[in-house]
């Protein structure tokens, strides 16, 4: 199977960009990130079908954690993670910011996470407080 590297192209969509560098799994997921005002380009927010050009800088929201970019390369199809990886080039702030948000949540430990279905007793204060609420 013949993968496609970065091809010689002027130009491709953000929705289809995004998806070739393996930002997003699908197009579609792409596409609601652009739309909700998760991906910015220098700053600005953008449509899908918006043109990216070698050298753009664009911001991309995932969850939590922020990916300040630079785009390097082109591609119009998704190939292997090593080849995606080739696309773009990440700052080095973003990258610090990143790290630093990955340790302050194992710091965390599982405190922030959810431990799991409540017992009987719990259950029965929670819906003590819920109908407690709604009067």
């Amino acid at each position: 199977m013949k993968h496609s590297r970065s091809v010689d192209i002027a130009s491709v969509r953000a929705d289809k960009w995004l998806w070739a560098a393996r930002f997003f799994k699908t197009r579609s997921l792409a596409m609601e990130a652009i739309n909700g005002g998760k991906v910015h380009l220098n700053g600005e927010r953008i449509k899908p079908a918006r043109k990216l050009v070698i050298g753009d800088c664009l911001t991309v929201q995932k969850g939590e954690y922020a990916f300040a970019i630079t785009i390097d390369g082109l591609s119009l199809q998704r190939g292997p993670a090593d080849v995606a990886r080739t696309l773009y080039s990440e700052s080095d702030e973003s990258k610090q910011l990143r790290e630093a948000l990955k340790q302050a949540r194992k710091l965390q430990g599982e405190s922030g996470r959810h431990q799991g279905r409540p017992d009987k007793r719990t259950r029965r204060k929670i819906h003590q407080f819920k109908t407690r609420e709604l009067k």
